[in-house]
């Protein structure tokens, strides 16, 4: 057994992003790395329990996990599974409601992955044809943010998509170091396939970074804005405020 009084303490990392972001690659990321163990969006059945929504996987989410938020924030605050090190959280921002708690947002280390909006609402679209403004998450994720860092006294750190994909590897060893890690170049490469800890709604979601095997950067002439629907364009003026201040934090 390790010597207690040498064992580096626990880190539980929680990850706070909206959908149609680069959420699962980063948590492809992090589970390359040999001391941490990941965990999939834990509070997506409680949501869906919560608010009644029918989400493609429904009933095989509220079989699989708890909907109960003060079991899975206990869990999410206590020993780290499989005596690892290092407990990577992947969070949806809208799963996190009103009515749950925020005092064990003090038990993690809180960080925020960001995208522009605009490439948010054309994704999703293609998937979901009418989002809201809460299925994007935007307005939870500042407050979110704003709450941790009202009890940090600093703001959390913030990571954005493009700069991710444009360099992952001197970004991600900003981010470790934030977060209290080593960097570890493992990050950068991961085997292609699903994993035993996606929710069992990767089918309906992951087929992209189930073949992916690192974070690619953008393709030649994909630069420019996305195509975005005339009549979701007054969302994504809407969402914009909201990325707005939490990319002037970004790394």
């Amino acid at each position: 057994m390790p010597d207690p009084a040498t064992a580096r303490p626990a880190v539980r990392v929680a990850m706070w992003s909206g959908p149609r972001n680069l959420s699962t690659a980063l948590m492809r990321s992090f589970g390359a790395r040999a001391d941490t163990v990941v965990v999939d969006e834990p509070l997506y059945a409680c949501y869906l329990r919560a608010t009644g929504l029918d989400h493609p996987a429904r009933e095989e989410i509220l079989a699989a996990q708890s909907d109960d938020w003060r079991v899975v924030t206990e869990a999410l605050t206590g020993p780290v599974p499989g005596g690892r090190r290092v407990y990577y959280q992947k969070h949806m921002t809208h799963h996190l409601l009103p009515q749950m708690g925020r005092a064990w947002l003090a038990g993690v280390t809180n960080a925020f992955l960001v995208r522009d909006p605009a490439h948010v609402v054309a994704s999703y679209a293609k998937v979901r044809g009418e989002p809201t403004l809460e299925d994007l998450g935007f307005p939870q994720q500042v407050e979110i943010f704003r709450t941790c860092s009202d009890r940090l006294g600093a703001p959390p750190p913030v990571v954005d998509s493009a700069d991710l994909l444009a360099d992952p590897g001197p970004l991600l060893a900003r981010l470790c170091e934030r977060l209290g890690l080593q960097p570890d170049p493992a990050m950068l490469t991961w085997e292609a396939g699903p994993r035993d800890t996606d929710g069992v709604w990767a089918p309906h979601w992951y087929a992209a970074v189930e073949r992916s095997t690192g974070f690619s950067p953008p393709l030649p002439g994909s630069a420019g804005p996305p195509d975005v629907p005339d009549h979701l364009r007054d969302l994504l003026d809407r969402c914009r405020p909201y990325y707005d201040e939490l990319y002037e934090h970004r790394l």
